[in-house]
C-alpha cells in the first residue's frame, strides 16, 4: 500500500511540474524579431540580453539555420511584472503617438531610448526598446506583455518637464503627445506665460477628441514626423574637440604605432583650421589602471574616447561613455557585445557574420555566371574560414548556384575536369594559410598558362595581403580576388605621402604587418575628429555625408538596431588583373 501511495505521489509531482512548465511556456511573453542581413543567433541574443538557448527553445530548428526575413519569437526579459526595459514590435496601424498612450511614456522618452528610430523608419516589424517598461493597456495576444498585478492609483502627472530656451506651448504639447488645452489645464500658471526653467506637469492624454480654436472637433492625429521633430535636440558645435586615447602603450608596440598615426591625423586637421585637445593614457592589464583613469575628472569632459585594446575593459569603459554622453570608438576587437545595447559605441573591426554577409552580396554582384570549385584543405582548413565557406555555400544554394569540391592537392587534370568553358571558374581554398597557397598555386598557374582560353579566378582572404610580395606574379596570372575591410596600394600617392611623413616624424618605418597600425590610427583619427569638428553632436546623423577617403581602412557605419551603437560594414574586393592592374572594388 505504501508503495502504491509513493508511486501516486511521484506521478502527481511529475504531472504538477509538467503542468507548471506548460503553463509558463503558454503564458510566456514574446515579441517578434525579423532577421536582418548579417545577424546570427549570437548577435540577436546579445542585443536582447538573452541566451541563444532561449531563442532556440522558442524557435525550434533555429539552431541549424536562420535566414534573412525570418520571424523569430523572442522571450521578453525577466518576469512579466518587473519594471525594466522591454521590447515592442511595431504592428500595423501603430504610430508613435499610439505607443505613448500604450506605455504611458512621452514621445521623447521613447525617442531617447531608440536613437536609431525616425519618422522614416518607423514601420511594421521594427523592434524598439521601451524604457522602464510600463505595461500596455491591452493583452489581446500572447505577443504582448500581460500582468496580474492590480492597478495603482495614477498621479495626475505622467511626467515633469523643465522648460528650455525657445520652447513654446505648441512644442511642449507636441513633444508629449497632448493638446495645448490639456497642458494649460494641468498648469494654470501658464496663463501668465512660459518661462525658461519652469517645471510643468505633463498630464495623461484624455481619450476625448480635442477641439480646435474654432470650436470644431479636431480629428487630425499628431503625426510621427511632428512628434519626432519635437523630440529632437538642437545640435551643438564643438569649438575644440576633446579626445582621449586609452591604449596599452608600454605593452604593445603596435599601439604606439597606432597613436603615432593618430597624431599625424591631428596635425593635418589642425593645419586645416580645426582645434583639438588630445589626452593619452597608458591602459595596462591591471584593473587598477582603468579605475585610476576613469577617476580623472577631465575624462568626463571628453567628446570622444578611443580604446580599449583589451576586451575585458570594454563594458566598463562603454558604461562610462554612456553615462557621460561620450562617443567610444573601439578600434581593434570585432567581438564586442556592448555595441548591441550602447548607442555611443562605434566598432571599427566588423563582426564576422556582418562582414561575411557583405562579402556574399559583393560576390553575387561581381560573379554573375560562376562555376564554383572549392579546394578543400581537409583537417588543415582554418576554422573561421570554414564558417565563411559554410555561409557562402548556403548563399549559393539559396540562389540555386551549383558548386563542387576537390582536394587542394588535386592534379591539373582533375582541375580541368571540374571547369566549365562557358562560365567563370572560381577556385576558392578553404584555408587562408600560406601552406595552402604553396600547395595550390603551382597547379593553378600551370592550368592557367596551358589553357589561356578558360576564364578562371582565384578567390581568397584578407590574410593574403601578408603574402602579396611572395606571390604577386601568381596573383596577377590567376586573375585573383580577395575580400577585406582594410587595404592600401603602397603605390598610390596618399600611401606614399603618409609613409614618408611617418618616417620623417619618427625616424622609422611602420611594422610590416596588415593592417598597418600607423595607417589605422591615421584613418580613425581623421574620420572621427573631422566629423566631430564639422557636425558636433549631430555627427551620428551625418555619417553618409562624410567625404573622406581613408588611406587603408574602409568606413561604412550603420546602427545594429534602434537602441544600439554602430558597426563598420565596409567590405571590398582587391583584384589582381591579368593586365597587371591592381584594383580596389568598393561596391558603392
Amino acid at each position: 500500500m505504501k508503495q502504491i501511495t509513493k508511486r501516486i505521489f511521484i506521478f502527481l509531482l511529475i504531472t504538477g511540474i509538467y503542468s507548471a512548465i506548460t503553463f509558463a511556456q503558454e503564458n510566456q511573453s514574446y515579441f517578434i524579431h525579423t532577421v536582418e542581413k548579417g545577424q546570427g543567433l549570437y548577435s540577436i541574443a546579445a542585443m536582447y540580453k538573452i541566451s541563444q538557448e532561449d531563442i532556440i527553445k522558442a524557435n525550434p530548428g533555429s539552431q541549424d539555420k536562420i535566414y534573412i526575413g525570418q520571424a523569430l519569437r523572442i522571450p521578453q526579459l525577466g518576469s512579466q511584472t518587473e519594471k525594466q526595459e522591454t521590447f515592442h514590435t511595431i504592428k500595423q496601424g501603430e504610430t508613435l503617438y499610439k505607443l505613448t498612450a500604450i506605455y504611458q511614456l512621452s514621445a521623447k522618452e521613447i525617442c531617447d531610448a531608440n536613437p536609431g528610430l525616425s519618422a522614416e523608419n518607423f514601420r511594421i516589424g521594427q523592434v524598439i526598446r521601451i524604457p522602464s517598461a510600463t505595461l500596455p493597456d491591452n493583452n489581446d495576444t500572447k505577443e504582448t506583455i500581460v500582468s496580474t498585478i492590480p492597478g495603482t492609483v495614477k498621479s495626475r502627472c505622467k511626467d515633469m518637464h523643465k522648460v528650455q530656451r525657445k520652447e513654446t506651448l505648441f512644442s511642449v504639447s507636441r513633444e508629449y503627445g497632448i493638446t495645448e488645452q490639456e497642458l494649460m489645464a494641468a498648469n494654470p500658471e501658464l496663463k501668465n506665460g512660459m518661462k525658461r526653467g519652469q517645471l510643468l506637469c505633463i498630464p495623461y492624454s484624455t481619450s476625448e477628441p480635442s477641439t480646435n480654436n474654432k470650436g470644431n472637433i479636431n480629428t487630425t492625429p499628431i503625426s510621427d514626423k511632428d512628434l519626432f521633430k519635437a523630440s529632437e535636440e538642437a545640435p551643438k558645435q564643438y569649438h575644440t574637440v576633446k579626445a582621449a586615447v586609452l591604449l596599452p602603450f608600454t605593452h604593445d608596440k603596435r599601439m604606439v604605432e597606432y597613436y603615432e598615426g593618430f597624431l599625424i591625423a591631428v596635425d593635418s586637421l589642425k593645419r586645416a583650421g580645426f582645434s583639438y585637445d588630445i589626452y593619452a593614457y597608458n591602459l595596462t592589464d591591471q584593473e587598477a589602471s582603468l579605475n585610476a583613469i576613469l577617476a580623472k575628472e577631465e575624462l568626463k569632459t571628453m567628446n570622444i574616447i578611443i580604446g580599449p585594446a583589451q576586451s575585458k575593459y570594454s563594458k566598463k569603459l562603454a558604461d562610462f561613455a554612456k553615462i557621460n554622453n561620450i562617443w567610444l570608438v573601439i578600434p581593434f576587437s570585432s567581438k564586442e557585445d556592448e555595441v548591441f545595447n550602447n548607442p555611443h559605441i562605434f566598432q571599427i573591426n566588423t563582426p564576422q557574420s556582418y562582414l561575411y554577409s557583405e562579402v556574399y552580396d559583393h560576390f553575387d554582384k561581381q560573379f554573375t555566371n560562376p562555376n564554383i570549385i572549392f579546394l578543400d584543405a581537409g583537417t588543415n582548413a582554418t576554422k573561421n574560414k570554414m564558417d565563411f565557406i559554410d555561409g557562402l555555400k548556403q548563399n549559393l544554394s539559396q540562389k540555386n548556384i551549383p558548386y563542387q569540391a576537390l582536394p587542394e592537392t588535386a592534379s591539373v587534370e582533375g582541375l580541368i575536369k571540374a571547369m566549365n568553358s562557358e562560365k567563370e571558374n572560381i577556385f576558392i581554398p578553404t584555408s587562408s594559410s600560406d601552406i595552402s597557397l604553396i600547395k595550390i598555386i603551382p597547379q593553378l598557374t600551370i592550368l592557367s598558362k596551358e589553357n589561356p582560353e578558360l576564364n578562371m579566378h582565384l578567390f581568397g582572404y584578407p590574410e593574403w595581403q601578408t603574402y602579396t610580395k611572395d606571390y604577386i606574379d601568381n596573383f596577377f596570372e590567376l586573375d585573383t580576388y580577395f575580400y577585406s575591410s582594410f587595404y592600401t596600394n603602397n603605390l598610390l600617392p596618399a600611401a606614399i605621402d603618409f609613409t614618408k611623413t611617418y618616417h620623417k616624424w619618427y625616424s622609422k618605418d611602420m611594422d610590416n604587418s596588415y593592417p598597418k597600425y600607423g595607417m589605422l590610427g591615421f584613418d580613425t583619427g581623421f574620420f572621427f575628429l573631422k566629423g566631430l569638428s564639422q557636425y558636433g553632436t549631430d555627427f551620428e546623423n551625418k555619417l553618409d555625408q562624410m567625404d573622406i577617403r581613408p588611406i587603408q581602412t574602409g568606413f561604412n557605419f550603420q546602427r545594429v538596431n534602434n537602441w544600439g551603437g554602430f558597426i563598420n560594414k565596409k567590405a571590398f574586393f582587391v583584384h589582381f588583373t591579368k593586365d597587371f592592374e591592381l584594383i580596389k572594388l568598393d561596391f558603392e
